[in-house]
């Protein structure tokens, strides 16, 4: 992951918010919730099973092809919309969060146009091998 191209970080003093080209990050820093957090990490079988209840203590990983919208809230918080998984609210200043928001709504379509080109390809080449 470290040698994806790093797009931005915001470092909050309970959290940092790295904007990857494929994905987003935010990882808390302290306490419980942070040790969990490695844990679910270090542990991807279990984080699949007991995704919603990670989702709702810890915000993993988001590949942006998986986004479906980003917003700000009425708050002023990002909000970032995934189907069949919880929201996430991200609180950042007004400004980290327009451009976090602007950015995301850049690269999102970017990614979700290539999963799609992958898609129809696989389609494609069921198709293909169907034939013979």
């Amino acid at each position: 992951m470290e040698s994806e191209e790093l797009v931005m970080v915001f470092d909050k003093p309970h959290f940092v918010v790295k904007l990857y080209k494929t994905l987003l990050k935010v990882d808390i820093k302290e306490g419980a919730r942070k040790e969990l957090e490695g844990f679910a990490e270090s542990n991807p079988h279990l984080r699949d099973s007991l995704g919603l209840l990670f989702q709702m203590m810890i915000p993993l990983d988001v590949q942006l092809k998986e986004i479906q919208t980003v917003r700000l809230d009425k708050k002023g918080q990002v909000q970032i919309v995934i189907p069949n998984r919880r929201d996430i609210h991200i609180p950042l200043e007004k400004e980290e969060a327009e451009k976090l928001r602007d950015k995301l709504n850049e690269l999102v379509p970017i990614e979700t146009a290539k999963e799609d080109e992958k898609t129809r390809r696989a389609r494609e080449k069921i198709r293909f091998d169907r034939r013979f």
